[in-house]
């Protein structure tokens, strides 16, 4: 009688290091790539800390998929935030059962993604058919595009294969536990090694848009404008020999000295 065969051990050994390096490493990276890339960008870069806006180029096209995505990224960070963050034992004590939760969430969650993911297309087209657009723009911008779709996608595309067509998946029970643990720097990879294939590319996809973020135009949303609370006047001095706001009166000329 021969023995069952043992699965080799080395197999383990690469599927345990790939769960770390995913779920472990490449968070606490992204994560300290995002804070110093800020500080470096902000000590070095001070002037190119900046939207870089080309509203003078085009507006019909901007006033539409501007808000489009702005309104809707930031309601998906809104949810991000309350799913992530807040454990779901916090929710039942406020008395907001698991299914109100779930349904709500999926679809503001749906809604607010498809208006995210419609008005980026809006200015994805905008900038490459707009001339003057398209020639401001740079391969940083178009790498920064490609990475927001594919964040977009990957997260609309999981909530809508998990929760809309199929049978459901309460994240807040694997990943949601895993985001926290970082933070508790108690990471625990086996939390996400079962979720959904969607959610994992999602979740990847995501570290690599924050490690990015600090080299992208998309530094402008860490920016408030308090300087222009305190801002003193700026004082303009006219060069022309006319002297106040209107023409003087006939009869009334300037005697030069």
């Amino acid at each position: 009688m021969t023995a069952p065969a043992q699965p080799p051990v080395s197999l383990a050994v690469e599927a345990g290091t790939g769960g770390i390096l995913l779920w472990v490493v490449l968070p606490y990276v992204a994560l300290a790539v995002f804070v110093l890339g800020h500080v470096w960008r902000y000590r070095y870069d001070k002037f190119g800390w900046t939207t870089r806006s080309s509203q003078l180029y085009e507006n019909r096209l901007l006033r539409i998929g501007s808000p489009l995505f702005h309104f809707g990224i930031l309601v998906v960070l809104l949810g991000h935030i309350g799913g992530l963050v807040i454990p779901k034992s916090w929710t039942e004590a406020a008395g907001i059962s698991e299914h109100t939760y779930h349904i709500g969430a999926v679809v503001l969650g749906t809604i607010a993604g498809i208006a995210t993911l419609g008005g980026l297309a809006i200015l994805i087209y905008r900038r490459r058919t707009v001339g003057p657009v398209f020639s401001a723009t740079t391969r940083n911008d178009k790498a920064m595009y490609l990475s927001l779709t594919v964040t977009i996608v990957l997260g609309l595309a999981a909530t809508v294969a998990a929760n809309v067509v199929g049978g459901g998946y309460d994240y807040r029970e694997t990943i949601s536990p895993w985001f926290r643990s970082i933070f508790y720097l108690q990471p625990d990879p086996d939390l996400m090694t079962g979720a959904p294939v969607l959610f994992q590319l999602h979740a990847i996809s995501a570290l690599l848009l924050f490690a990015a973020w600090p080299f992208t135009r998309l530094v402008h949303m860490l920016t408030a404008p308090l300087g222009y609370l305190t801002r003193p006047y700026i004082v303009y001095r006219s060069r022309d020999t006319q002297l106040g706001a209107r023409a003087p009166r006939r009869g009334w000329d300037r005697v030069g000295s």
